[in-house]
């Protein structure tokens, strides 16, 4: 048994953008889906880079760079300075974007997918498959991974059914993922923490029972306490 592979860990609904997508636009997107970064891609699906909160925060800082001295320019590296002023004043995802992406195969084992960050000292590779973006791994993901019970295949079973219910939970206004967890046993979802009403516990529900893998959910939330939430 050679492990879980990245297609068994990968978020395989990733968040993707065009590369003129504006800075600002990125920056709102990463901050409203609590994501840290997003794949930049072309018409055909094809992965040309990708953007970081790291990227974004340096284009922010960028903004207040003082000019080199001219004892320092004598020994800077043109085609490094020339690449930050490109990165720290873009005003695109084309701009600011790495190009140069890691990227593994759905079959990729997740011992290598570990080797991989820890060897080029990065949080997450892109899954590609037939020159097509199809999901991210992230260390979070391996994390999961190592903490997973030796019977793997009903434990990550269940673990790509609860991650495919917070990325649905992510794309809508009204969740909130901030204080309601979700927990899946044995194909059953269970929502925990707190809950600001039962319209959304429902549709809530609802949501959950159209993730494919879902058996049966359960609601164990308790009422949003008023220092929290400042309820009426």
């Amino acid at each position: 048994m050679t492990g879980p592979l990245a297609r068994d860990l990968m978020t395989p609904d990733v968040v993707t953008v065009p590369p003129e997508t504006p800075v600002m636009a990125m920056a709102r997107l990463l901050a409203d889906r609590g994501i840290s970064a997003v794949p930049v891609v072309d018409g055909a699906g094809k992965v040309l880079g990708i953007v970081t909160e790291a990227d974004l925060i340096r284009r922010l800082a960028g903004e207040e760079d003082k000019p080199a001295s001219w004892f320092g320019a004598l020994f800077a590296d043109p085609a490094s300075q020339a690449e930050r002023f490109a990165r720290t004043h873009g005003v695109t995802a084309q701009d600011l974007m790495t190009e140069k992406v890691v990227t593994v195969t759905p079959d990729t084992t997740a011992a290598h997918v570990a080797q991989m960050m820890e060897r080029q000292g990065i949080r997450r590779v892109v899954v590609v498959e037939n020159d097509k973006l199809r999901g991210i791994v992230s260390r979070a993901d391996l994390l999961r991974a190592l903490v997973a019970p030796p019977h793997q295949d009903v434990e990550l079973s269940d673990e790509r059914v609860r991650r495919a219910v917070m990325e649905a939970m992510k794309k809508q206004p009204w969740t909130d993922t901030f204080y309601t967890m979700v927990e899946v046993k044995d194909g059953i979802v269970t929502f925990h923490g707190f809950r600001r009403s039962d319209a959304i516990q429902k549709a809530l529900r609802v949501l959950a029972e159209g993730i494919p893998g879902v058996k049966d959910v359960k609601d164990d939330t308790q009422p949003m306490p008023v220092f929290i939430y400042g309820g009426a």
